[in-house]
């Protein structure tokens, strides 16, 4: 876990900044901005998108008494998504959009789902009795 946490407030920031400087040099530091207001944008646009269209699935399946299993999981994906796409930075855009699109986001969720179903497995629950 704390690996994690590294990667996610260290080596990742620096990465972004080193990736900005690197494109900013390239194609200018007005070009650099413009992208990441455009990606900002689209991925806003995209989230509200697929939220919404996640939204009405699960409504749809809730009132044909189905659990919207990979609904909920997308729709965690999908907020996910969301905040990751407002940090500035070309790999978190990449990461937020990649996730957005359901053709991408399907692998991920299995992923997840798997990854779940293990640790649950591995977890045992010990109930006390009075």
């Amino acid at each position: 876990m704390l690996g994690k946490l590294i990667l996610a407030f260290a080596i990742l920031p620096v990465a972004e900044i080193y990736v900005l400087i690197e494109v900013g040099s390239v194609i200018g530091s007005l070009n650099t901005v413009a992208i990441i207001l455009l990606t900002a944008v689209v991925g806003g646009y995209l989230a509200r998108t697929e939220g919404l269209r996640t939204y009405n699935q699960i409504q749809a399946h809730l009132q044909q008494g189905i659990i919207p299993r990979n609904e909920i999981v997308d729709a965690m994906l999908i907020f996910a998504a969301g905040v990751v796409l407002l940090t500035p930075g070309f790999i978190t855009d990449l990461a937020g959009l990649t996730v957005l699109f359901p053709p991408t986001r399907a692998p991920i969720r299995e992923f997840l789902k798997r990854r779940f179903k293990n640790r649950m497995d591995r977890t045992t629950i010990e109930i006390n009795r009075f």
